[in-house]
């Protein structure tokens, strides 16, 4: 994995934007192959990381709209260096496995983007 100065893409964005852009980061463990794949149900979790509530749950809202994808609160932006770092263990995983797997969490009660 390569890393940023700043931490993650997502903290290397925020800085380079301009001033009152809003920056949340997700979709980092979702494949390209299985949002295309449009016969198979994705049944994937969505971690949204950012700094603001109002954010997350704006960006929530339009990911939620996509079938079979529950997002979830993964905390502050700063976690977007965990959350990035899936992806490239998610890419190893499929080519291992030749699959599209992604990320699911267990025991969360359900999401409430209010």
């Amino acid at each position: 994995m390569l890393g940023v100065w700043q931490g993650s893409a997502a903290q290397q964005a925020a800085e380079m934007t301009p001033d009152g852009v809003r920056v949340v980061s997700a979709l980092h463990t979702i494949s390209a192959a299985s949002l295309t794949d449009l016969d198979h149900p994705l049944e994937q979790d969505v971690l949204v990381c950012g700094d603001s509530r109002a954010d997350k749950t704006a960006a929530a809202r339009v990911i939620s709209r996509i079938a079979g994808l529950r997002c979830v609160d993964a905390g502050r932006l700063e976690m977007s260096r965990i959350t990035e770092s899936l992806t490239a263990l998610l890419i190893g995983v499929n080519s291992r496995y030749k699959v599209h797997a992604g990320i699911r969490l267990t025991g969360l009660p359900d999401p409430d983007w209010e």
